[in-house]
């Protein structure tokens, strides 16, 4: 069966990148559906957190670990342009950086209504919706 399964991503600084992720999935409806420690550890911090739809299984894996992504362009489907601004709104102000703001694309994508972002690493992640 074609698609994907989930995406995992590992980031350079986990608490930064924990925070963009989760504005940004969470103006998209995505909820925090899994978190797991070091479990060798008592108290150990959080070193994985996974997101998905609410009662889903989990679509993206934040990770920390010495190997960062970097050079990943994701796009996440949004239900609307208002949707998708408020992802590029929350994104920002969680520490990503603008790539692309809320727009049309009438040459390249007619019919759509996109953003991307920079997370902390400069992955690009977009919200795309229908217009």
């Amino acid at each position: 069966m074609p698609g994907l399964d989930h995406v995992t991503i590992t980031a350079s600084d986990f608490s930064a990148s924990l925070a963009f992720y989760d504005a940004a999935l969470g103006a998209l409806g995505w909820v925090r559906a899994l978190e797991v420690g070091d479990e060798e550890e008592g108290d150990a911090d959080v070193e994985v957190v996974g997101w998905g739809a609410p009662d889903s299984t989990v679509d993206l894996w934040l990770v920390s670990g010495a190997q960062v992504t970097s050079g990943l362009h994701l796009a996440l489907p949004a239900p609307s342009p208002e949707i998708v601004s408020a992802f590029h709104d929350a994104a920002v102000g969680a520490g990503g950086t603008s790539h692309d703001a809320p727009r049309r694309w009438p040459i390249i994508r007619r019919g759509q209504f996109n953003a991307i972002v920079r997370d902390p690493d400069g992955n690009l992640i977009e919200a795309v919706a229908p217009e």
